[in-house]
């Protein structure tokens, strides 16, 4: 394994002061379940890490007025394991328990999970569908971005030099919003995902769709709401041949945004029924 410096930072200034010290190319280091298979890979672009796991401000899952707010450095067993998450965020907290195994999730966090910015990272369509923002923090400057400008393709984050992921802020779902995240993988445990679904919706007294969100992974360039297949949706009554469209314009529109290529005519099929399932859990919650 390449060698390289480690320091530990016990505050988010003190983070921030050493991964701007000029000496060192820094990279921050929360769970390492990346970074570390990383390095015994390839070379590292980086000769020192800077701890993170241990600063107790990213380490929060809270309710702000109308916010939840959660700490980069939460890991996955942490989120699952929270009854703000479990009531506020549950298709997250499906995510959370559909990664990896028992060690990947009590040491791997939320933040890494999205700056590693995979294709196939399960924390990115629960965040994106819930309509998630990041706060980032340098030494000079504070800003937030939804994470789906954040995360600009595989592997490709709009984080600045000496930038810090420190938190993750979404609005509280409106009361009677269910929740539900699919994952489809080469088998049922420890698998990468082929492809993943999160769903949020709500059905009004009529029967009707009167709130709706879905967001798919592991299939499209940057992550996106998909806002055509909520509006065929919104107003009307969910029956399984409404479903069974919304699957085909998901399909539609992983297509338009991907093109044809060898392993479409599978996951076309594929994504078009894990889209119907996870829009009728959300709903009917079964």
């Amino acid at each position: 394994m390449p060698r390289f410096d480690f320091v530990r930072a016990h505050t988010v200034d003190e983070a921030l002061q050493l991964l701007a010290d000029p000496r060192y190319v820094s990279r921050p280091l929360a769970g390492g379940t990346d970074v570390l298979v990383l390095v015994r890979q390839e070379k590292p672009s980086f000769d020192r890490v800077v701890d993170i796991s241990r600063i107790a401000e990213l380490k929060v899952i809270e309710r702000r007025g109308a916010e939840v707010i959660v700490g980069a450095a939460v890991t996955f067993t942490e989120a699952a394991d929270s009854p703000l998450l479990q009531e506020a965020a549950g298709c997250l907290v499906e995510a959370c328990l559909a990664v990896g195994g028992p060690a990947i999730r009590n040491a791997g966090t939320l933040g890494g999970n999205i700056i590693n910015a995979a294709a196939c990272a399960d924390g990115v369509p629960p965040l994106v569908c819930l309509d998630t923002v990041a706060r980032l923090r340098s030494l000079t400057a504070a800003r937030c971005l939804p994470v789906s400008a954040l995360i600009q393709g595989a592997n490709r984050t709009a984080l600045q030099p000496g930038e810090l992921l420190t938190h993750f802020a979404f609005p509280v779902p409106p009361i009677g919003v269910r929740q539900a995240f699919t994952k489809l993988g080469r088998r049922n445990a420890q698998a990468i995902s082929r492809l993943g679904m999160a769903a949020t919706g709500r059905l009004d007294a009529q029967g009707r769709v009167d709130y709706v969100r879905l967001a798919p992974g592991a299939v499209m360039p940057s992550p996106q709401r998909l806002e055509g297949v909520e509006a065929l949706l919104l107003g009307q009554e969910p029956t399984d041949s409404l479903l069974a469209a919304a699957g085909q314009k998901t399909a539609e529109a992983m297509i338009a945004a991907t093109g044809r290529r060898w392993s479409t005519e599978y996951k076309e099929l594929a994504i078009q029924a894990l889209a119907a399932r996870t829009l009728h859990r959300a709903l009917f919650g079964t």
